[in-house]
């Protein structure tokens, strides 16, 4: 990759006589970046306050923290491993490799500079242990610099002549000779001196309540990592408490089961004691505590990183616990309420969106009135009874928990389990930990969301964000805000709402009848666009028209006869009305739990009509459903889904589309929202942030990531640095080739049209069979899907080459079901360990897998699991795909067609290809010993544009065999050498 230079001029370090280091090998670097966006950027870092940057700017009080550029050298006292890469010191576990030391020196550019990286290096490089050590060295650096440059300004605020409080100063003798004398921006010099003073001043007062907060939670933590006893007291307090309650309990039992108090006799009612709610009782019941404001922090500068799956978020844990920086970082992990919950009568309901909903309604619970009382006649009261409140829910507990987090680095295991001991809830714990932590770990859709990062209490001002795993960040954001409901659930929610109408109706202020009859307008229409009828069943109800249909919002609006009705407002009112929890509630009590009665005599046709929309399910008569009988669960209320489905639909007219789905019957059938900008909902994170870094093994091909995401996010390209490394592996411990031709010359191109052909899936079976015959250990071919791998297997089969195959290697095919991979792996790893050991015909195993399936990503055929990757053709989406077709069709409109270059969306296409096939061929190499070789099967392969798409690491090292006898020979030469030589 072309290196360019940095163009600020050498400028000298404070305390030495070395000039700026040039950027490491592998970082692009552009042009037009000066000091003033770093210098906005580390302002805007500072604080959560907006007008605090303004300040220190408008002062020049920022001039030493920016010049302040020398890192500190405390990290030397972190590790034995000390490694100085660019004049960066970065705490290591061990000595880095080469390409580490290059990382790391290149991301602390990025973090210090404000810009956007893109990251690429390959997995078993270190990439994890690079992230956490760079990045950290560089927020280590950054906390020193704010401290002292804080420490010299109160310092500077502390001198006696400044302490003039807040009179207005003397006008300076200029003023006095010429009074009313106006600046250049229209006042005095004396009104804009004492503007200025108290701004400083201003300055001054926010630094010293940062620093007293600061040693307050450094002090509490001293506190309870020192002495064991403080992390008990709060448990000991509540288990307290809970035995309290447990009596009172007992005593009310005692009192209900009694014949009623017996008739005193006169003036002896003043003996009897009166009922007595001490104070702590009083602040309990009216659902405040005292130390609740305590809660609130302010948001330090602080890294957020983010990764696809919770595992790989654990992982990374774990690589943060091993670093240098384990003991001293301020560590929260987050998750969802599934993941988090401690509360076994929530968690046991299963649907995300049902513990989320009935988590929420026990913390309103908790903020309102235990206990109501009620007047109903003179001398007489009635107590009504309290509401269900979570156990877990103690501000007291969270404080803490919320110290326990941030006093040692855990995952969401040990999180989960430490919520159980502390019997506080680990969900609002993690979140309260946010503003003082250092780095945030959380999964991609907390952070891509701007609705669940506002829940999780997250702002990106002026933060770092991390997003590792970011191959597949486009395709992630288009799905998280991609919304499908189908014609069952539109019946269903417009039936339910409906009853709910119904039966409280007369109780609705005029404003909730309104909207409820517009959200029944709504998706009576919906049904109606797909062809069907709100008042029928959908499962019965055939379509006559089938197929697919794409439309733009404004259209299918217009189509549906609703382009009259302000949907901003109408998903405002369900967000603020909470009308889906509330028609779910009354669905859970009234639905299909209890037999009809003369109180609902409206319900009994709702009851069957909604078991008709659930297969399976029986009437039977059962108890109410606060009972607590088992019972199946429920899924989410139907409508919670369809909100988000009108939330999308306020989406702008260009930036997606509409697709009807008419599947023969009402109840196949779907409208489906589609995304076609993701760069709408990331525009935000790349504003507000400081920097973005977005790493990955496998990055290429970058233009995605340039043009749809950063490009239409409007950050310049000026802004965007990206660095690619090789691999540790040495130059000969890989052999990528490109066949291009079978041994009996058939030419091998898979296209649609080809790929079936009888003579193209034999020259197939016979290159397996010659790799087979020289490559010991495992082979795994990955095929372009599950339906053209299952027509070859019939295929050889029949032919007897899969009976030739299995002489050399037991054969293995990826499940489709999730829960057998791990058996079929571990069946796979065996095979292979028990043939090298016995020796005989049988030299391994070979694995078919499919492309994008379940082992392409996450699964690792390192050592004798993966000696050989075999790609049969190259893996395009279908073209006939409707959502594909509008995506390339928008990016032909939106993108500029650079001269000489594909059109945009066939690139789109190729590029979704090439990133299949790049995290496929990634399975195999996994660390520095490892060795393997990289079959491509297809003479497109050997295209410039093609291959310009692979990693650079296998591309400089591709071989391309017009015909078969040489690539094989290269092969059985490779795998002899490396295997007698391991």
């Amino acid at each position: 990759m072309q290196t360019e230079a940095w163009t600020s001029p050498p400028r000298k370090r404070s305390g030495t006589t070395g000039d700026r280091p040039p950027p490491s090998p592998g970082v692009r670097t552009r042009t037009g970046a000066g000091r003033a966006s770093r210098r906005a950027s580390v302002g805007d870092a500072d604080t959560g306050d907006p007008g605090f940057q303004v300040q220190w700017r408008t002062l020049g009080l920022l001039a030493g923290l920016v010049s302040a550029e020398q890192p500190s050298r405390r990290g030397r006292t972190m590790a034995d491993k000390t490694e100085e890469a660019g004049g960066v010191h970065f705490p290591f576990p061990f000595t880095p490799y080469a390409i580490q030391k290059d990382f790391m020196a290149a991301l602390y550019r990025v973090l210090e500079a404000g810009k956007i990286g893109i990251f690429e290096s390959p997995t078993g490089t270190g990439k994890s242990l690079s992230l956490i050590c760079g990045a950290l060295s560089w927020l280590r650096d950054f906390e020193q610099k704010k401290q002292e440059e804080e420490k010299r300004l109160l310092e500077a605020g502390a001198d006696p002549l400044n302490d003039g409080k807040d009179q207005a100063p003397c006008p300076p003798p200029s003023c006095q000779q010429s009074p009313g004398s106006p600046r250049a921006t229209g006042e005095p010099d004396w009104v804009t001196q004492f503007v200025q003073k108290k701004e400083e001043r201003d300055l001054v007062d926010r630094l010293k309540e940062g620093q007293v907060r600061r040693k307050k939670r450094e002090e509490r933590l001293r506190q309870i990592r020192h002495n064991a006893s403080l992390k008990f007291a709060a448990k000991r307090m509540r288990q307290e408490d809970e035995e309290t309650e447990r009596l009172l309990r007992l005593s009310r039992e005692m009192l209900a089961a009694g014949t009623g108090p017996e008739q005193l006799a006169w003036g002896e009612d003043e003996l009897v004691l009166a009922e007595y709610e001490s104070d702590e009782e009083k602040v309990s019941a009216s659902g405040v505590d005292v130390d609740e404001e305590d809660l609130e922090e302010e948001h330090v500068t602080k890294i957020y990183y983010c990764s696809r799956t919770h595992s790989q978020l654990a992982q990374f844990v774990r690589e943060v616990q091993k670093s240098p920086f384990g003991k001293d970082t301020r560590l929260v992990s987050l998750g969802s309420r599934q993941n988090l919950c401690v509360n076994e009568d929530v968690r046991k309901l299963g649907s995300v969106q049902l513990i989320n909903d009935r988590c929420v309604e026990l913390q309103r619970s908790k903020h309102e009135k235990k206990s109501v009382v009620e007047e109903e006649k003179p001398g007489r009261r009635r107590r009504l009874e309290p509401r269900a409140t979570c156990p877990f829910y103690s501000h007291e507990q969270l404080q803490l928990l919320r110290d326990e987090v941030l006093l040692e680095v855990k995952d969401i295991e040990q999180l989960a389990a430490l919520g159980k001991e502390a019997r506080a809830c680990p969900y609002y714990g993690s979140r309260l930990a946010i503003p003082a932590a250092q780095l945030v770990v959380l999964p991609y859709q907390i952070l891509l969301h701007a609705a669940a990062r506002q829940a999780a209490g997250i702002r990106l001002q002026g933060q770092v964000v991390v997003i590792d795993e970011a191959h597949n960040l486009i395709d992630t954001i288009t799905g998280i805000h991609s919304v499908e409901v189908s014609g069952s659930q539109l019946c269903q929610a417009h039936s339910q709402l409906l009853q709910y109408t119904e039966r409280y109706g007369k109780r609705l202020k005029a404003k909730n009848l309104m909207y409820i009859k517009q959200i029944l307008y709504v998706l009576e229409k919906f049904v109606t666009v797909l062809g069907g009828n709100v008042k029928q069943s959908p499962n019965t109800q055939s379509l006559s028209q089938a197929g697919t249909e794409l439309k733009t919002v404004s259209d299918f609006l217009f189509q549906s006869q609703i382009d009259n009705i302000n949907l901003f407002k109408v998903k405002r009112y369900c967000e603020k009305s909470m009308v889906s929890r509330k028609l779910f509630g009354f669905t859970e009590r009234y639905g299909a739990v209890l037999a009809p009665s003369r109180e609902q005599p409206k319900l009994s046709g709702f009851q069957h009509f909604l078991q008709s929309l659930q297969p399976g399910v029986t009437v039977a008569p059962a108890a109410p459903a606060e009972e607590g009988e088992d019972k199946a669960l429920r899924p989410a209320s139907p409508l919670m889904h369809i909100e988000g489905f009108l939330a999308a639909l306020t989406t702008a007219n260009q930036d997606g589309r509409v697709i009807l789905s008419r599947q023969g019957s009402l109840s196949q059938s779907s409208l489906k929202f589609l995304l076609l900008n993701p760069a709408v909902h990331f525009a935000q994170v790349v504003k507000e942030c400081r920097a973005v870094v977005l790493a990955g093994g496998t990055m290429q091909p970058v233009s995605d990531f340039r043009e749809q995401l950063l490009a239409c996010a409007g950050v310049e390209a000026e802004r965007v640095v990206e660095f690619s490394c090789g691999h540790v592996i040495p130059a000969d411990n890989i052999l990528p080739l490109v066949i291009c031709s079978g041994p009996s010359n058939q030419q091998l191109e898979f296209t649609y049209q080809k790929r079936e052909l009888p003579q193209m899936m034999d020259e197939t079976g016979r290159i397996l069979c010659n790799l087979c015959n020289v490559v010991p250990g495992g082979v795994v071919c990955f095929f372009p899907s599950y339906a053209y791998q299952r027509q070859v297997h019939a295929h050889w089969d029949k032919s007897g080459l899969l009976a030739r195959l299995a002489v050399r290697k037991k054969i293995f095919q990826e499940p489709q079901r999730v829960n057998q991979v791990e058996q079929v792996l571990l069946e796979y790893s065996r095979c292979i360990q028990h043939c090298g050991q016995a020796g005989g015909m049988v030299t391994g195993a070979l694995m078919f897998s499919v492309v994008g399936g379940k082992m392409s990503e996450g699964i690792n055929f390192s050592d004798n699991l993966g000696r050989c990757v075999v790609m049969v053709g190259m893996p395009f989406p279908s073209i006939r795909s409707a959502e594909l077709q509008e995506k390339m069709a928008y990016l032909d409109q939106t993108l500029p067609r650079a001269p000489g270059q594909v059109p945009p969306g066939k690139a789109l296409v190729e590029n979704l290809c090439m990133k299949a096939v790049n995290q496929s061929i990634g399975r195999a190499i996994r660390h520095q010993k490892d060795f393997a070789s990289i079959v491509l099967l297809d003479q497109r392969y050997a295209r410039p544009p093609i291959l310009a798409k692979l990693p650079a690491w296998i591309r400089d090292r591709v071989q391309v065999k017009a015909t078969f006898g040489p690539a094989f020979a290269a092969l059985r030469k490779f795998h002899r050498e490396k295997s007698g030589s391991s």
